[in-house]
């Protein structure tokens, strides 16, 4: 027996950015389609909210999408369609429902609801199901939803899921202009579109009884459910733009590497059943099965992304690592000159940075101190490492001592001269370093110190030692004359 391609779709709404629990639910839905040498992810945008309806914000969609590994070039992708397109299609089966008597004009207003039911939370009355009302100004079209029993959704993850009846109104599936509502527009596009799993969030299950009785009412099988858990912040609380950093290209543009991403967003849920939980894509596809994700809230956990995006930056190669960085680089916002970047200097430290950073733009302030024409101000470092008795010495030891001819500038001989002239001063080599570092790098936290001293060479650090001393001089006056004063 031949087996029934998988169609499975992927219908965000556009909105100016592509929320992570989108981007996992896309990657669920295209790791189901790709197990299947005919099986398709059809994207379809829901642009029937004309205020939503934004060519930029579509294309941003295919963007993100593509960035996590969604190529719209790969044969198992198809689309996009628009549900716009199939207006008229809509109108035709909304007005077959009502001529079959599987729908029915009404003209209640929510305030005529409210008042006979005398609470504002309870649904429609089902007033007008026998008033035998024709179309007209002011009249909606309503669902006739079947007196007594439940319709059951057969979940993939949830298991059977039982919705009486009697809590399902007679719900709108056309308004009085004749313009469709989402949950009548959302049926019959998967129907055109020949879908046979819907893999969505798990706010759309309260929606599913519905479409279920529309697919019922046009003598059709539903598709397969799968509603995915919601998402959750450290607070478990579901993931809000308002409060929380939830925009995939937000990650993006902080460095975050797709694999990784697309890794962690696979874990949100669902699991490979081993120990593993670094693992490609090309791995994790074949063994997806929707019936494995937990049903179970999944936690964002953004330290555990950073964890995973360090693990995959330390892979990469050095030739990829440079490549990658380079919008951080080269790109607008560099606090340098673009012509003060030099790409052999940066080659040469990048090993060095390659296992420091979790994300690619934490690459700035790690070789700023190369590229900056003067080192990065940071107060808190500066009051960290020049301390009384510990600041000023060491600056003005190491001056004197790398000022010597005969010191090869070498990493390996600037730390033991250092060390030495640390020791000369009571200070092991910890401490003697950090008013160095901060001098030279403006920051006590950093690429290993001697190998950075040998790279920006002999001229600019004494001259960086040279500014610092002036400083630590200048404060250690005021300090005295402010103990005078006093």
């Amino acid at each position: 027996m031949t087996e029934t391609p998988i169609r499975t779709r992927f219908a965000p709404s556009p909105t100016g950015m592509f929320h992570v629990g989108g981007a996992r639910s896309a990657l669920f839905n295209w790791a189901l389609a790709q197990q299947q040498p005919e099986g398709r992810m059809v994207l379809r945008i829901e642009d029937t909210d004309a205020a939503r309806n934004r060519p930029e914000w579509t294309d941003g969609i295919i963007r993100a999408m593509s960035w996590i590994g969604i190529d719209e070039n790969d044969p198992h992708f198809e689309g996009p369609y628009f549900q716009s397109a199939y207006v008229d299609k809509h109108r035709e089966t909304a007005q077959e429902l009502y001529r079959s008597g599987r729908a029915y004009y009404c003209d209640c207003t929510r305030e005529q609801v409210q008042e006979r039911r005398g609470n504002q939370y309870l649904g429609y009355d089902g007033f007008c199901r026998e008033r035998g009302l024709e179309p007209g100004p002011g009249r909606a079209l309503r669902f006739r939803v079947p007196e007594g029993g439940p319709t059951i959704v057969r979940d993939q993850i949830r298991g059977d899921v039982e919705f009486d009846h009697a809590s399902i109104e007679d719900f709108v599936i056309a308004r009085a202009d004749g313009s469709p509502l989402f949950v009548l527009a959302n049926v019959l596009d998967d129907v055109e579109m020949r879908i046979t799993h819907v893999i969505r969030g798990e706010e759309h299950l309260s929606n599913t009884p519905k479409q279920q009785l529309l697919w019922e009412a046009l003598d059709l099988a539903p598709p397969v459910w799968a509603h995915l858990p919601v998402i959750v912040n450290e607070q478990r609380k579901k993931l809000s733009k308002r409060r929380d950093k939830v925009a995939l290209e937000s990650y993006q543009e902080e460095g975050y590497l797709a694999e990784a991403m697309i890794n962690y967003l696979m874990l949100l849920g669902w699991a490979p059943g081993d120990d593993r939980e670094i693992m490609p894509w090309s791995e994790m596809m074949p063994l997806f099965r929707i019936q494995d994700v937990n049903s179970s809230s999944a936690f964002f956990d953004e330290k555990k992304l950073r964890a995973f995006n360090g693990e995959y930056i330390r892979e990469l190669s050095v030739e990829d690592f440079i490549e990658r960085c380079q919008p951080w680089l080269t790109g607008e916002g560099t606090p340098w000159d673009a012509a003060d970047y030099d790409a052999e200097a940066f080659a040469a430290v990048a090993p060095l940075a390659q296992s420091r950073v979790a994300v690619l733009s934490e690459i700035v302030p790690n070789v700023d101190f190369l590229f900056l024409k003067e080192p990065a101000e940071d107060e808190k470092s500066w009051k960290k490492a020049m301390k009384p008795g510990v600041g000023k010495e060491m600056v003005e030891a190491a001056l004197a001592r790398f000022a010597d001819p005969d010191l090869d500038w070498t990493a390996d001989a600037l730390k033991t001269a250092t060390e030495e002239t640390g020791a000369a001063l009571g200070l092991k080599l910890g401490k003697a370093q950090a008013p160095v570092r901060v001098a030279v790098t403006g920051r006590t936290v950093g690429l290993p110190l001697f190998e950075s001293l040998e790279l920006l060479g002999r001229e600019r650090v004494q001259a960086r030692l040279e500014v610092a001393l002036e400083r630590l001089r200048a404060e250690e006056k005021d300090a005295e004359k402010a103990a005078d004063e006093g």
